[in-house]
């Protein structure tokens, strides 16, 4: 018997509804396989090709591991380096005397001033000396004397040896006696002797009279040497001796600079080095000039060379006493190298290089800088110019750390 449906209300829609616990749970379910979707999706998208990138970066890192370091090298470059200095020095005059004269007496007149030019040998002034024309009378009359000396002495002589020859032929025949014979060979004996001293005498009145001779001579005053008369300090009527001055000769062709030379470039100067000179006096007008020769040693205190610069002036223009610079060029005394500023290790062990030796293996070598241009470091000391310098310092390189040398970078054109 079948059970009839009750009437329709009016809130019947014509079907029956689910129920409200079945249709949630499928919504949740819905939505949480949604969710698994899209994080699926996102790990596909995102997480893989990274891991992948990783993956390949790490792979790529430990393929470098396996690779040596690989440097650029350059040798060193050899320099020969020269110095330019420009020196203070005095001009001074080639030679230079004061002349005295060599006999007292008065001066009878002089013939030369100051500025005159005079030639070796010319005569400058003369003197008169009464004193020792009278000791030259005197030694002329003892030299006469010591020579009649002489001649009386020889006389004597012979007598005595005639007198010793006769008593000799008496002794022979018993006339005389012994002692006579003996007395007259010691007076013959001693006659000899008084003939030599005589001579000797002569010699010597002789020598004096040539010493007096050569003082009258003093009397003509003359000049050692070509020059310049610089100055005059005689007049006429003057008593002088021995200790006055009478004038002073300068020679000024050529002249002479003195200069000190520093020592780190003193053992590099040479004879006929140029070394071209100006004074202020003149402008910017240089004057030739060469080494004539240096000290060879150090002065203890300045640590500087003595050395003389000659300079010739055939118009005089360049007058002694004249304050002057000299310029002179001269190489390092020792051999430098060039190598890039950007090669040096400069830390606690100082300044050093890396080199790369046959083998392929690093170095450091310490260096002492000479100059440092900026770009470039010029090196005294540490290398030879036959290394192989890594150009750029890296602080990744250790000693005996094997790398590989690449050529360098060509030029951008």
């Amino acid at each position: 018997m079948s059970q009839e449906r009750p009437p329709p209300s009016d809130d019947d829609l014509g079907f029956v509804l689910p129920k409200a616990a079945a249709f949630g749970r499928t919504r949740a379910i819905a939505i949480v396989v949604g969710l698994l979707v899209v994080l699926l999706a996102a790990f596909v998208i995102g997480y893989l090709p990274k891991r992948q990138a990783r993956d390949a970066l790490a792979s790529g890192l430990r393929a470098d591991e396996r690779t040596q370091p690989r440097v650029e090298v350059v040798a060193p470059r050899p320099l020969v380096i020269d110095h330019a200095l420009l020196l203070p020095g005095t001009i001074q005059p080639l030679e230079e005397t004061v002349i005295y004269p060599r006999a007292d007496g008065y001066c009878r007149r002089w013939l030369v001033d100051i500025g005159d030019k005079v030639q070796a040998g010319q005569l400058l002034a003369e003197i008169d000396t009464p004193e020792v024309d009278k000791q030259l009378a005197q030694a002329r009359a003892q030299l006469a004397q010591a020579k009649a000396a002489v001649a009386q002495a020889q006389a004597n002589g012979e007598l005595s040896k005639m007198n010793y020859d006769r008593y000799q032929k008496l002794a022979g025949d018993r006339l005389v006696a012994a002692s006579d014979l003996d007395q007259r060979k010691a007076q013959a004996l001693a006659d000899d002797a008084s003939v030599a001293a005589a001579r000797a005498n002569v010699a010597a009145q002789e020598a004096n009279l040539a010493r007096l001779v050569e003082l009258k001579a003093f009397s003509r005053v003359v000049a050692p040497f070509a020059g310049t008369i610089s100055e005059r300090t005689v007049e006429r009527g003057a008593l002088v001796t021995g200790t006055t001055p009478l004038f002073r000769l300068v020679s000024t062709d050529p002249v002479r600079v003195f200069i000190q030379v520093p020592q780190d470039v003193a053992p590099t100067i040479r004879t006929d080095l140029s070394a071209p000179v100006t004074v202020r006096e003149h402008g910017d007008r240089s004057f030739p000039g060469k080494v004539a020769r240096a000290a060879g040693a150090l002065d203890p205190q300045l640590r500087t060379m003595k050395a003389e610069v000659r300079v010739p002036n055939p118009t005089g223009e360049l007058l002694p006493g004249m304050y002057a610079q000299v310029a002179v060029s001269l190489p390092s005394p020792h051999r430098l190298v060039e190598i890039p500023a950007t090669a040096l290790y400069n830390d606690a062990a100082g300044p050093r290089v890396a080199v790369v030796d046959a083998a392929g293996k690093v170095a450091f070598k310490s260096v002492t800088i000479e100059r440092d241009t900026g770009a470039t470091l010029q090196l005294s000391s540490g290398l030879d110019g036959s290394e192989r310098v890594v150009k750029l310092a890296d602080a990744s390189l250790a000693a005996g750390t094997t790398v590989e040398v690449v050529a360098p970078a060509a030029p951008a054109r």
